[in-house]
């Protein structure tokens, strides 16, 4: 069992005010199961499965867990592509009161050694390959560097189909649902900066952060979602792994990122909904057979983890009308925090991060005092809610160090790491990272708002400005660019282009880095501090 910051006051303080509901997932597929059995629960590249058929699956699973000794707080692992198996796996762990912990499929030794190392999984379950590459024996390669021997359980060979096909009595299994407030999740940090973090969330913050989506987005027991972002992502596990079966709704699955195929998945399955990175809507707006489908029950796209340029927003009105496009922001440590209002003026999509969901609070504070910021001043950003985390795995003097003490009864404050403004309508605007500061001379550089007006250049397909050392002004600013097809950019025409747009002087990059491609978390997050590496190089 791992040790969490989790207290009595916070249970009393999230159950009164009824954002925790003491559900845990299985309490919806059960429900949905028996209301609806024959809707189609999810559909991937090889299958679809009704909520009667999942149900089947998931305690069959479960019962297979129970006789490898899997049990109350063991932690499972599990690095599979977006697959109805994965769904399976998840549910099947709820079900018994085990930890999921999902591993991105890109993760190699490095990786699922630390990861699994920290987590002390009981059971590890991988495709026998993937996209080429030998999942079993890169387990067998890092199984040495632990003094632990996991369960290895293998998609496609005979250990998955003796797990899958248990007959045992499925009521055994009614005993054994969790506490609501036990940890069921154990997700890892993309690790943009330093060690990945193990995030450790409950069955009350994971159904919490999921409740408030349908009045905000419109999402009812008809809609059809879609995720191609990984599961193993917080993104991908909300909204793609568990949010059609809290709604009793379908979710299409997509193994590997394809705007085509996706533009053809939205005609096939009548697709309302999908969330991602920024990058994947310019994928989509890109795409070559987007004319030559109907898209028109697209009506939802929301953005993930970076601005949306004001160029993509307009592209979207007019090559896809229906869609509606929101932005948003949160974290593994908190889920999603704030996301557009559908119906906001533009410059509230271009301009901000969105309006906090119900019961989640933001606030912007003096990096050094702690006092608070006024309307449209920078600060450190902080959060609370129902949705936040209850520690990270073996980590919690970590943790501690981020919790802020509050004056009133209403919890502590977590420090994001994230620098942003909050508007007097209390819209969000993520500017940087407290981390991720460029500083010139003593003056901060707004790292966001110059990367969405390069954005703009017709040249460039994507842009990211990091910090380059000075000795004498400590840093200066270096535009990494990739410039679209076949497009040429010279540093005089971006500063040109800078200087036609109004932007101050002492903001321009004083230095142009032209790339092939930006290394990236498995979410679509641009990795700076490999940038600044490549940079320095």
């Amino acid at each position: 069992m791992f040790e969490t910051l989790l207290t009595p006051e916070r249970i009393a303080r999230e159950t009164a005010a009824g954002h925790w509901r003491n559900k845990v997932i299985t309490d919806f597929l059960d429900e949905y199961a028996a209301a609806t059995p024959d809707k189609v629960a999810f559909i991937d590249s090889r299958r679809r499965v009704t909520f009667a058929e999942l149900k089947a699956e998931v305690d069959r699973v479960a019962l297979g867990l129970l006789r490898l000794g899997v049990g109350t707080g063991d932690v499972v692992s599990f690095q599979l592509p977006n697959s109805i198996e994965w769904i399976v796996v998840h549910y099947a762990a709820s079900r018994i009161g085990a930890v999921s912990n999902p591993l991105i499929p890109i993760y190699r030794e490095r990786e699922v050694g630390f990861m699994v190392g920290l987590a002390r999984s009981r059971l590890i379950v991988v495709p026998k390959q993937f996209r080429g590459f030998d999942y079993p024996a890169m387990i067998a390669d890092v199984l040495p560097q632990w003094d632990f021997t996991p369960e290895l359980v293998v998609i496609g060979e005979q250990s998955w189909t003796d797990l899958s096909a248990d007959e045992g009595d499925p009521g055994v299994l009614d005993a054994l649902r969790p506490d609501p407030n036990d940890v069921t999740l154990l997700i890892f940090t993309s690790g943009t900066t330093g060690e990945p973090k193990g995030v450790m969330h409950t069955h009350n913050t994971l159904v919490a952060a999921n409740d408030p989506l349908p009045d905000r987005l419109g999402i009812t027991a008809d809609s059809v979602l879609h995720m191609a972002s990984t599961l193993a992502h917080l993104t991908g596990f909300l909204y793609g792994g568990r949010l059609s079966v809290q709604n009793g709704a379908t979710c299409v699955l997509q193994e590997v990122w394809d705007p085509q195929a996706f533009v053809e998945l939205v005609e096939e399955h009548r697709i309302n909904y999908t969330s991602a990175a920024t990058p994947f809507l310019h994928d989509l707006l890109s795409a070559p057979n987007l004319a030559e489908h109907d898209t028109s029950p697209l009506v939802r796209f929301c953005c993930m983890g970076a601005p949306i340029p004001r160029v993509l927003v307009r592209q979207a009105r007019t090559k896809l009308p229906d869609l509606v496009v929101v932005g948003g922001w949160g974290q593994s440590e908190e889920g999603l925090v704030t996301i557009g209002i559908p119906g906001d003026p533009e410059d509230k999509i271009i301009e901000t991060d969105g309006y906090p969901w119900p019961g989640m609070e933001i606030r912007v504070v003096d990096p050094s005092t702690g006092a608070g910021r006024a309307p449209g001043e920078e600060g450190a950003l902080q959060v609370r809610g129902p949705f936040l985390f209850v520690g990270y795995a073996e980590r919690l003097p970590l943790t501690r160090q981020q919790m802020v003490p509050a004056d009133d009864d209403r919890g502590e404050w977590f420090d994001t790491g994230d620098l942003a403004y909050i508007d007097a309508e209390g819209y969000l605007r993520i500017s940087g990272r407290t981390k991720d500061v460029i500083i010139r001379g003593g003056e901060n550089i707004p790292v966001a708002y110059v990367e969405n007006v390069l954005y703009e250049h017709p040249s460039i397909d994507n842009v990211a400005v990091v910090a380059v050392p000075d000795p004498r002004l400590q840093e200066r600013a270096c535009a990494c660019v990739v410039p679209k097809a076949g497009a040429v950019l010279t540093f005089e025409e971006m500063r040109v282009f800078l200087a036609e747009k109004g932007v101050a002087k002492q903001y321009w990059p004083e230095k142009l880095v032209i790339l092939d491609d930006f290394p990236k978390t498995p979410s679509g997050k641009v990795q700076k501090f490999q940038l600044r590496e490549i940079v320095a190089e």
